[in-house]
């Protein structure tokens, strides 16, 4: 059978090979094989092809094979620290977004794009290497280069992130369907963002650092960004019209409707 091989990128940085396909790895890692006890969501890209030597590929040839009755071999796992430095753009596939029930919903690898609506600053989730949220007056393109320079102080050498909506305390009430997200800390999102438009120049401003376990699917705006070696990528995320269509049952099971 063939070898898929999986960036595993939230909650947990992993390259790991599977004999299953897509939406049978993300229901097997977000639910279990036996689909009892704890579940949880999973972000993960499929690696289109094998490269470079910083992967054991011949590992993985060895050991993800068949079991003896048939079954297919479910995970075996070639790394689970700095992953993504060592991944290439051209390398990365489709993106899929794994529910904690297991439903899976592809997202297509595209150029990236500037976001159709620019309020002067952007709240974005670190999903890999790091996790916190922060907001920024960067949009997506310069936020990645600024955070993967190795000018800057404080740098990570590749990033993948998200660009959420955003909820002011003035417009609460008109924010749609975004859970929960919201119902704290308001005053203190909006002061992180004040504390970027006092013309002192900041570019950054952490939010929350202690934000690796909670990502919610429907307060994504454009979609997730993939800023690696060879450049940045963009994996947009569809509207809600757009959702009703391609997999509602997905858009249920991710709370969008």
């Amino acid at each position: 059978m063939a070898i898929h091989y999986y960036f595993t990128v939230f909650p947990m940085e992993a390259m790991i090979a599977s004999e299953l396909e897509p939406e049978q790895f993300g229901s097997y890692m977000a639910t279990g094989q036996k689909k009892k006890g704890s579940a949880e969501q999973l972000v993960f890209v499929e690696i289109t092809k094998e490269f470079g030597d910083d992967f054991d590929w011949e590992y993985a040839r060895k050991k993800c094979v068949s079991h003896h009755d048939g079954r297919k071999k479910n995970s075996v796992y070639l790394s689970v620290y700095r992953v993504l430095e060592n991944i290439p753009v051209d390398a990365l596939g489709s993106l899929y977004l794994t529910t904690m029930d297991g439903r899976t919903l592809k997202l297509e690898k595209g150029d990236y794009a500037h976001p159709a609506e620019w309020k002067g600053f952007a709240l974005y989730k670190e999903l890999c290497p790091v996790y916190p949220l922060v907001v920024s007056v960067n949009n997506p393109e310069k936020f990645a280069e600024y955070m993967t320079s190795p000018l800057s102080k404080v740098t990570v050498p590749a990033m993948v992130f998200a660009d959420l909506k955003v909820v002011m305390p003035e417009d609460i009430k008109d924010s749609g369907n975004l859970g929960d997200e919201y119902d704290k800390n308001l005053d203190h999102l909006k002061a992180c963002i004040d504390s970027l438009q006092d013309g002192k120049g900041k570019i950054t401003k952490i939010v929350d650092r202690s934000y690796a376990g909670k990502f919610s699917y429907q307060i994504i705006e454009t979609g997730i960004y993939i800023a690696a070696r060879g450049g940045i990528v963009l994996y947009a995320m569809p509207s809600r019209e757009e959702l009703k269509k391609i997999d509602y049952d997905w858009g249920r099971s991710a709370n969008i409707f």
